[in-house]
């Protein structure tokens, strides 16, 4: 059983895939702020558009 722990212990496709979730977790708050703050500009924007139509 210790051997299997040891073994875990050094394989490193656990972390990177934990590495690669933060990163993908790291974008996808990024964009939700992005939407949040420039949403209301584009909706104001369309808004415009709509009014000259």
């Amino acid at each position: 059983m210790i051997k299997l722990f040891k073994r875990y212990a050094q394989e490193e496709y656990g972390a990177t895939a934990i590495e690669y979730g933060m990163i993908v977790a790291g974008i996808s708050i990024a964009i939700m702020v992005t939407v949040a703050l420039v949403g209301g500009d584009i909706d104001d924007m369309f808004v415009t558009l709509q009014s000259f139509l």
